[in-house]
């Protein structure tokens, strides 16, 4: 008996364009599950309670995090991760400073010694010479940095395309609010012009440090809260530019970019080297919760995502270092200082951000993320915003889907979308 033919009908117009379009939003969903060039995370060690340097490798392959800055190049840590397909960003500390400005040889037995020479070895993507050291307790190192970072230079191998920088804090800027009107301290010009002209001649980036948490603390506008974690607010004119702002982390950004163009350098790109929010804190200090650090966190990852860029650098995402990897319990200062971890030491997320791979929690059974301190007026004020707006930093409920299991549910759906499509046009 004969087989019967498959009818040679073309399919319906609709059915094609129906097709078409699950399989271009299947391709928009699918890059989250890869790993994202500008998506980097700070890896600290002043903690006695961190897991071995192996687990937070496999831990951090879990995610969609491409880039990791260490502050300390531990042979180790560096040799953890190997065979991850993770870039490094190397630290050098400051009191390596002197002897780098000094010493050339110096400098070449550094790289020599910290650059892995296998195949197999871990790229490295960059080295940071200290972390804002314009603004050191020791002032001699400001004068020796820019000859420190030459040298480093300078003993890189032949046509490496590692970069060599050094990590500035915000208050480089004199002013930053609008954006249009960042420009760099003029007291600090004898240190940050001849950065900016080695910066320019290398192609290295400028490295700087945004906090919107600490922006938040300091701007005492209703909306600022909003502002600051991507959630639905009214926007904030820049009379300068013409431009309009939705978020602190952009209009940070962009006063940066602002000052290098004041400046002549709109060549030099930048390179967020530090920025998070922490997970808890003290009374006394506002906005420190896990909804705010959940918000503002999953907020920039899907910013990032976007790749909508900032109003004056519109179409590509800043490399961005999310800070960080774990709690560090060690370190000086304030309560919050020591809780901006986005995993715990379990291998699981303090909260959801979005990063991790297939809408998974960790490596290990995700635990209750660490309560935030006893709610006081002043620790999370609800902003006048949209209605809804408070339910994107609320906690979790059960009913309540993170991003990463939204994505992923989205993903599914694409799939048999598409399938079914794909055998209709077959049938």
């Amino acid at each position: 008996m004969a087989r019967p033919r498959r009818s040679t009908q073309p399919p319906p117009p609709l059915l094609n364009l129906l097709v078409l379009l699950g399989f271009l939003l299947l391709v928009h969903h699918v890059p989250s599950a890869a790993p994202q060039s500008f998506i980097g995370i700070n890896y600290g060690d002043l903690a006695d309670n961190l897991p071995p340097p192996s687990s937070t490798a496999r831990l951090l392959k879990s995610t969609t995090i491409a880039k990791v800055r260490l502050y300390r190049t531990d042979p180790a840590v560096v040799s953890a991760f190997a065979g991850t397909g993770i870039s490094l960003l190397l630290g050098a500390a400051n009191g390596d400073i002197p002897n780098f400005a000094s010493s050339p040889s110096a400098a070449a037995a550094w790289v020599a010694s910290h650059l892995p020479a296998s195949s197999s070895s871990p790229a490295i993507n960059g080295i940071s010479v200290d972390n804002e050291v314009l603004f050191a307790d020791d002032p001699t190192l400001a004068a020796q940095l820019v000859p420190a970072l030459q040298n480093v230079y300078d003993a890189l191998p032949p046509n490496s395309s590692i970069k060599v920088s050094t990590v500035n804090a915000m208050d480089v800027l004199a002013s930053s609010d609008p954006p249009s009107s960042g420009a760099f301290k003029p007291g600090l010009a004898a240190a940050l012009d001849p950065l900016l002209a080695f910066l320019s001649k290398t192609g290295s980036p400028f490295l700087v440090n945004p906090y919107p948490y600490f922006a938040y603390q300091d701007d005492p506008r209703p909306d600022t809260l909003a502002f600051c974690l991507f959630q639905p607010n009214a926007g904030r004119p820049d009379a300068g530019s013409g431009l309009t702002y939705t978020s602190m982390f952009d209009s940070q950004v962009d006063a940066v970019r602002a000052a290098l163009d004041a400046k002549g350098y709109k060549d030099v790109e930048i390179v967020v080297a530090e920025t998070g929010w922490p997970h808890s804190g003290g009374a006394d200090e506002a906005g420190a919760s896990v909804e705010n650090a959940r918000a503002f966190v999953s907020g920039l990852v899907s910013h990032l995502r976007s790749l909508v860029g900032t109003p004056r650098m519109p179409g590509k995402s800043v490399d961005t270092y999310l800070f960080a990897v774990y709690d560090e319990d060690l370190k000086p200062g304030k309560a919050s200082e020591k809780s901006f971890g986005l995993f715990q030491t379990t291998l699981t997320e303090t909260y959801p951000t979005g990063l991790m791979r297939n809408g998974t929690a960790g490596l290990a059974p995700a635990l209750s993320p660490k309560p935030a301190p006893p709610a006081t007026p002043q620790v999370t004020p609800t902003p006048p915003v949209q209605p809804g707006a408070a339910a994107t930093a609320a906690a979790p409920s059960r009913h309540t889907r993170s991003a990463a299991e939204s994505s992923r549910t989205v993903v599914s759906a694409l799939h048999l979308f598409a399938c079914f499509g794909f055998m209709a046009l077959l049938a």
